[in-house]
């Protein structure tokens, strides 16, 4: 660079709007512009200097929404409001793109009144919260050859669930295993979430005992062939 030569300017960062960004008002770098009214009307092709007069005339702000047209668009609009519900459209968009998962719960067909309280409340949660939950029943030795046994807790979860959810896949093998998947009621806007799920002791011991007397009916039978 020669002695006493100045740098090269760089660009005017007014005029280069951030990612995400629109260029308002006097950061507006362009000689003429197709101008929209606030409710929409085009106005047609401005001089920038004239648009904003508009604007001002509105006590909007002019905001340049098509940079890439030809020539651009701007459209009169209180940027300040713009900005706040755009942040409020993403904040919901990643509410809900968080909220779209599946969660899983595995159940025992031996399962105890408390654990099986415990894992139901817990799966009621989920499906307030708007998870959908993949309900498991792990069968050990033989009990992988009474699925019913399976079937039968699953449908005292769905029962026991009631309106907090609903089943999106019915029960099904998947080798040792028995999978049902629950979604969660869709409800009205402002409608209040359903209490956790009631406990439900009463319920449970029948399947345990009724997974007992199977097996050692079973068990009998095999004895009773080796004789």
């Amino acid at each position: 660079m020669p002695s006493g030569a100045r740098p090269e300017a760089r660009e005017n960062p007014i005029a280069t709007a951030a990612a995400g960004e629109h260029r308002i008002n006097d950061r507006i770098r362009v000689r003429e512009v197709r101008l929209v009214d606030p409710d929409g009307q085009q106005l047609g092709i401005k001089p920038v200097p004239e648009a904003l007069s508009i604007a001002r005339s509105f006590d909007l702000d002019l905001v340049e929404v098509a940079p890439t047209a030809s020539p651009p668009v701007c459209r009169i609009m209180d940027y300040g409001k713009f900005k706040f519900d755009e942040a409020q459209k993403a904040k919901e968009s990643r509410r809900k793109t968080v909220n779209v998962g599946v969660k899983e719960m595995k159940y025992r067909p031996k399962i105890g009144p408390g654990d099986f309280d415990t894992k139901t409340r817990q799966v009621a949660k989920f499906l307030n919260d708007g998870h959908k939950v993949k309900l498991t029943i792990m069968f050990r030795g033989r009990e992988v050859f009474h699925p019913e046994l399976g079937k039968k807790i699953l449908d005292r979860v769905a029962e026991t669930i009631g309106e907090d959810g609903k089943i999106e896949s019915e029960p099904k093998l998947d080798g040792r295993n028995m999978i049902m998947v629950l979604a969660p009621q869709k409800r009205p806007k402002g409608r209040t979430p359903k209490a956790p799920a009631p406990e439900v002791k009463s319920l449970v011991p029948p399947i345990e005992l009724a997974v007992e007397e199977v097996l050692a009916e079973e068990a009998a039978a095999a004895t009773t062939g080796d004789d």
